[in-house]
């Protein structure tokens, strides 16, 4: 269970500095790209992180062209994206009001960016998969985990925070645990 508390520990401190991360991504976009979001609503999705990190500036857009960039996606996206996508991407860009000064910054600040935030989402996939395997070892978490909205985070932050359930004569004991 210490190990469990710990690890919960490590997530919620990932999930604060990915989030800072993100926000700082979605920060870039509006000063540097503010119309990327008609083109991608979701900036973390493959083909939009293909983009950033390949064509990060409206200019370098234009002037690969939708081709191009429908060629790189396509080495490593199945679906959702074509060439009406692209176009519609090469066509936000062309028309783009984000800022046009310091660019060369801007590219190292994304690349930098980019590069937390799969250092980070990469961090918490492995912690989660610890996690995972320590529940599996405590008797009656499938159980716990076959009630519906309770999922492997909920399940773990509750024992990390109560320990082994077998020290409580009653449930009433957990529930003063947790200040109620």
């Amino acid at each position: 269970y210490a190990e469990l508390r710990i690890f919960m520990n490590m997530r919620e401190q990932l999930m604060v500095s990915l989030g800072q991360v993100q926000r700082r991504i979605q920060n870039w976009l509006d000063r540097f790209f503010p119309e990327y979001g008609t083109v991608f609503k979701d900036w973390e999705g493959k083909a939009s992180r293909i983009t950033l990190a390949e064509f990060p500036t409206p200019k370098d857009i234009v002037q690969r062209g939708a081709f191009t960039i429908l060629k790189r996606w396509k080495q490593e996206v199945k679906r959702a994206v074509g060439i009406k996508r692209a176009e519609k991407l090469v066509q936000a860009a062309s028309t783009s009001i984000g800022l046009t000064e310091g660019l060369s910054a801007a590219k190292i600040e994304l690349r930098m960016l980019l590069a937390q935030y799969e250092l980070y989402t990469h961090q918490l996939k492995s912690i989660m998969q610890q996690v995972e395997a320590l529940l599996k070892q405590i008797p009656g978490t499938e159980e716990m985990r076959s009630v519906p909205g309770i999922g492997v985070t909920t399940l773990a932050g509750f024992l990390a925070e109560t320990g082994d359930l077998n020290k409580y004569d009653h449930g009433q004991q957990i529930i003063r645990l947790a200040g109620f």
